[in-house]
Formats: C-alpha cells, sequence, structure tokens
C-alpha cells in the first residue's frame, strides 16, 4: 500500500526537501492591504520583510476544506492508496480543523489527519518522518504513528525583535505582549501544548542567541539531536547561532537553516531567530542531501 504524506506550507521545510521526499505541500493564505497571496508560491520572505517595513497590513489565513480535499483527491488519483496529513497545530490555526473537514469528504478511511502541535520544523521534522515510513512501504497507521511520534519529541524555541506582531494577530494576549515592551528586550518564547507561551526576557541579541543555544542543549540531552534554525530576514544571525549548536551539540548530523515564509513571519516579524531540537533525532537516512 503506498502512502502519500502532505503537509502545509508552514513546515518550512529546507529548500528541495520536500521534492526529495515526496511530500505535498498545500499553501496557506496571507493578505496584503486585503489582496490574496499564497505563502511561497507568490509571496516569499524577501516580500514579507518589505511589506511589514512599510507598514502594510499583512493577515493570514487557513487553507480551506475545498483546497484541502483537492491536494487529497489529487494524490490519490495519482496512485496513492491512502493520505497522511501532518499540519500545523490546531492551536495555532484552523487549517488541522478544515484538513478533517477535508478529510470526512474524501473519505475517513482514505486519508489521516496529525496534529502536530506545532510549526516550523517542528511539524517538519515530524512530516520528513513520515515520508521516510512512507518511503519504506509502512502502512497508513504506522506512517500516522511516526509522524505524531516525532512531533512529540520536538522542542522549539525562538527570540522576537518584538511581540506586537504576536499580539496583534491573536497569537499571544496582550498581559504576555507587554513582556516585550522595555527597552532593548528581547522575548524568548517556545511552543508548549501547541501553543506559543512566552518563556522569559534577555537585554542582547548575543546574550539571546546563547540562551538559545543553552535551551537547545538542555533539550536535547547526550544523544543523537536533530537540529534546524529559522529565521526572518537575518541570515547572518542565524548562520552565526546554527554554527554555535553544531559546536556545543557534535552529536547532531548537521543543523538545518530555513527562512520561515508569511504565515509564520506575518506573526513573529523580521529578526526572528528560532530553533527547533529534536532529541533522539531523525535517521541520517531520512535527511535529503
Amino acid at each position: 500500500m503506498s502512502v502519500a504524506v502532505v503537509t502545509d506550507s508552514t513546515a518550512y521545510l529546507p529548500e528541495g526537501f520536500a521534492k526529495r521526499c515526496s511530500v505535498r505541500v498545500i499553501p496557506l493564505h496571507v493578505l496584503v492591504d486585503g489582496a490574496g497571496r499564497l505563502d511561497g508560491v507568490d509571496f516569499g520572505p524577501v516580500e514579507l520583510a518589505t511589506a511589514l517595513g512599510d507598514r502594510r497590513a499583512v493577515t493570514t489565513s487557513r487553507a480551506n476544506p475545498a483546497e484541502l480535499a483537492a491536494e487529497y483527491r489529487r494524490a490519490l488519483d495519482e496512485g496513492a492508496d491512502s493520505v497522511v496529513a501532518v499540519h500545523l497545530s490546531g492551536e495555532l490555526s484552523g487549517t488541522w480543523q478544515a484538513a478533517w473537514q477535508a478529510a470526512e469528504e474524501v473519505g475517513p478511511d482514505k486519508v489521516r489527519i496529525v496534529d502536530s502541535r506545532s510549526t516550523a520544523m517542528g511539524l517538519g521534522f515530524a512530516v520528513l518522518a513520515a515520508a521516510d515510513a512512507a518511503a519504506q512501504g509502512a502502512s497508513p497507521a504506522e506512517v500516522e504513528a511516526a509522524a505524531t511520534r516525532v512531533a512529540a519529541r520536538a522542542r522549539t524555541y525562538f527570540c522576537v525583535e518584538t511581540l506586537e506582531h504576536l499580539r496583534r494577530g491573536g497569537r499571544i494576549g496582550t498581559a504576555a505582549a507587554l513582556v516585550g515592551t522595555a527597552l532593548s528586550v528581547k522575548p524568548l518564547l517556545h511552543v508548549a501544548d501547541g501553543r506559543i507561551v512566552p518563556l522569559e526576557k534577555v537585554r542582547t541579541t548575543s546574550r539571546a542567541i546563547a540562551r538559545l543555544v543553552e535551551l537547545a542543549a538542555d533539550a536535547a540531552g547526550r544523544g543523537p539531536v536533530g537540529l534546524a534554525v529559522h529565521h526572518l530576514a537575518a541570515p547572518e544571525r542565524a548562520a552565526e547561532l546554527a554554527a554555535k549548536l553544531e559546536s556545543r551539540l557534535p552529536t547532531s548530523p548537521g543543523c538545518l537553516i530555513s527562512e520561515v515564509g508569511p504565515v509564520i513571519g506575518a506573526h513573529t516579524g523580521p529578526g526572528v531567530l528560532g530553533v527547533v531540537v529534536l532529541p533522539g533525532g531523525l535517521p541520517v537516512a531520512d535527511l535529503p542531501v
């Protein structure tokens, strides 16, 4: 039985990974001054950073059930016997709920939906695990279980320049946003139970990077570990963070670096730096080269 693996654009897999792993990616929606765009298709990180810098109104929305159902059907029509769809946290987006509606329409016996309880490479690592299981001929239940296990292990930490974007988008409460109002404070956050939660604050970018490395090392433990760094319009700082992580955690096969796109970046703002840690890692064979 062949299983198609589907995800959404907020997985932000490094360039080329989706194609090499035969993962289908459904773009979520971005509105720029009310005009519709598709995440990573006709509106990317560069355009987002420019739009935010120009103070244009950028909002996001889920994929709708019809779009999701169409992609699931397309996978089945092209030869898959079933679909495992792994999506961003249901606490962060209505995409997961829309996916359930789409699965009911296409056929719950054909489509399984996984709530990753995460996003970015917290979702992406789960997608890679599912794709690897599918490539090895695993059953739909086994592919679903592989994604669920990896998603549960992933830990995500990130630092933003300001909490204002998260507050405006409703991803964090007004009271929590006050943590980041002091001059020069760099708020650190993490994903917990599928939600974005403030963790602590530091005073400088260099301290934020150091603290992200410390948090990653604590989460990684002593065995193999998967690592990914995300950023928006901060490639030099992302490279610095990745280098420090690789030095601190030599059991990693290498740190993946990927720029977040508009759906996540609209809520974090330019300058965001994040690290996703996967204790236990993925088998090296699961990582495309």
